[in-house]
């Protein structure tokens, strides 16, 4: 099954809007991406690798010669690469209307190289400091929006331990550790919205699916028959909520949290204003040392 995304809203893709994306080589990523420069958007996409990326310029020149992807170096497992794909995307001088945090990562166990663990300093650090870093230009070029991807799989958990967070993965699955690194994009996204509220930023955290991508490669190979037993859907039918906020989402709704194309209750702790704060805050303070 293919979706076409619906023609972009009025704010949504004038001819010099430009979008974002991290983690767009592959899976609902790569469609994601293939989809904003149909709709119009200068599409920069950040990634760690440029020659696995290269087939998804290579797709978005075919669609859109005036507007050629760019390509920024990023691995979101380091802070110092974070920073430095900010300053290259800031030297583009272009203006910023779309990001969507988009990359992750399941099953892979360890610490970050600033010493978080693994699926939480990828999935929620990375992402938290580059939109910090990249806030200004989204603030300047308003209205605009940061999409931020988070799962289902964020109730899994039954709270965050901060000290499990600066030690490596230690449950045998690390599906828990996946759970605490999604309802950190839940919580980031919540908060970034609140931080925003009256602003022409708007914010959606969503949960695409469960997708047959390349983002389940770490897993034991015992665990991945499981998720086909739940049904797992394409990369073109997982990036349709991911579009809905990117294209569709009202400003009005900024904050909430969207499966299926419309708002849905998260967790309890996905709506816990006291925790998103401490979590911002704390994220705050890693950041400021880095």
């Amino acid at each position: 099954m293919t979706h076409t995304p619906h023609p972009p809203s009025s704010d949504s893709a004038p001819a010099d809007r430009v979008a974002l994306i991290t983690g767009a080589n592959i899976g609902i990523g790569r469609v994601t991406a293939l989809a904003l420069a149909r709709a119009g958007y200068q599409v920069v996409i950040a990634g760690r690798s440029l020659a696995r990326t290269q087939p998804v310029l290579d797709e978005i020149k075919a669609l859109a010669p005036a507007k050629p992807a760019v390509f920024l170096p990023l691995n979101l497992a380091s802070l110092a690469s974070v920073g430095e794909c900010a300053q290259q995307f800031i030297a583009l001088n272009l203006p910023l209307h779309l990001l969507v945090n988009n990359a992750g990562i399941a099953g892979l166990r360890g610490l970050t190289t600033d010493g978080f663990e693994m699926m939480f300093g990828v999935n929620h650090m990375g992402h938290f400091l580059l939109t910090q870093l990249l806030l200004p230009q989204l603030q300047a070029s308003a209205p605009s929006r940061v999409v931020t991807v988070s799962s289902r799989a964020h109730k899994r958990t039954p709270g965050i331990d901060w000290d499990a967070l600066r030690q490596p993965t230690r449950s045998i699955t690390s599906v828990r550790e996946y759970a605490v690194s999604k309802l950190a994009n839940l919580l980031f996204s919540a908060e970034l919205a609140r931080r925003l509220q009256g602003t022409q930023v708007s914010c959606y955290a969503l949960h695409p699916g469960v997708v047959d991508t390349e983002i389940w490669r770490a897993l034991p190979h015992w665990a991945r028959p499981l998720l086909r037993l739940r049904g797992l859907l394409t990369a073109e039918e997982g990036a349709r909520t991911t579009l809905h906020c990117a294209l569709h989402a009202p400003h009005t709704e900024s904050g909430l949290y969207y499966a299926d194309c419309k708002p849905v209750r998260p967790s309890a702790l996905g709506q816990d204003p006291d925790l998103a704060r401490v979590l911002w805050e704390r994220s705050e303070a890693w950041i400021a040392g880095r």
